[in-house]
C-alpha cells in the first residue's frame, strides 16, 4: 500500500461517527427591496455603475426600434448596415445562428440572448448552457444585448444560488457589465478581452 493510501486510511479511520447537516447559509437580503420595482431600480444602478446600459422600451415602442436605439452610439454604423447579428431570442431576428464551434462567431457584432434571471446587489445577469447554446457566444461578440424580465431578479448571489435552475445547470455564467481592465497604466479601458458593451433590455417573458 502506498503512503498516500495509508494516508488516507488513517483519516477515513478516525473520521468521527456523526451525522450532523450543514449549517443554513443566510440569505442576507434584510436590507434589500422588497418588491420587484425596487430590485429593478437597485439592478440598473449596480449595471449603470459596472458600465451597462439599462435601455426601457417607450411606450408602443418595437422590440427592433428599442435595439436599434440602444445601440446607435455604440456600432458606429447604422444598425441594417452589414452588422452581424447572433441572436438567440424569437422577439429579435438575426443573421447569424448560434451553432457550431466558437470559431464560427469571431465576427459577431451583436449577440442578443434572455438572461435566466438578474441580481440586483451586482447588477449582473445570469446564463446557462440553455441561453448560450456556444459558451463563447457571450465574449466574442462586440456588443451584448441581454433580455431580461424585470419580475426575475433576485436581491443578491446567495438568493441566485439557491435557485433551482443554477443547481440544474451544467454550465453556469453570470456577467456583469462589459469587459474591462485597469492595469494598462491605471486607465480604465472597457471591451478590452471581451464585449465592448453590455445593454439590458427589460422585457417580460
Amino acid at each position: 500500500m502506498s503512503s498516500r493510501a495509508d494516508i488516507l486510511a488513517a483519516v477515513r479511520a478516525a473520521k468521527p461517527a456523526i451525522d450532523a447537516p450543514a449549517p443554513a447559509v443566510p440569505s442576507y437580503d434584510d436590507a434589500y427591496p422588497p418588491d420587484q420595482d425596487g430590485l429593478a431600480a437597485l439592478f440598473t444602478e449596480r449595471l449603470t455603475t459596472m458600465g451597462g446600459t439599462w435601455h426601457a422600451p417607450t411606450a408602443g415602442q418595437s422590440i427592433d426600434d428599442t435595439l436599434r436605439e440602444a445601440l446607435a452610439d455604440k456600432l458606429g454604423q447604422p444598425l441594417d448596415v452589414n452588422a452581424v447579428i447572433a441572436s438567440h431570442v424569437p422577439e429579435v431576428e438575426g443573421n447569424r445562428e448560434i451553432a457550431g464551434a466558437p470559431a464560427d462567431l469571431h465576427d459577431v457584432d451583436i449577440a442578443v440572448l434572455r438572461a435566466r434571471f438578474g441580481v440586483a446587489e451586482t447588477g449582473s445577469v445570469c446564463f446557462t448552457e440553455a441561453e448560450l447554446t456556444v459558451n463563447a457566444v457571450a465574449y466574442l461578440a462586440q456588443h451584448l444585448v441581454v433580455l431580461l424580465d424585470p419580475a426575475e431578479i433576485v436581491t443578491n448571489i446567495h438568493r441566485a444560488y439557491q435557485r433551482d435552475d443554477i443547481k440544474n445547470a451544467a454550465y453556469t455564467v453570470f456577467h456583469t457589465g462589459p469587459s474591462a481592465t485597469a492595469d494598462i497604466e491605471g486607465v480604465l479601458v472597457r471591451g478590452a478581452q471581451g464585449v465592448r458593451s453590455l445593454t439590458v433590455i427589460p422585457l417580460a417573458r
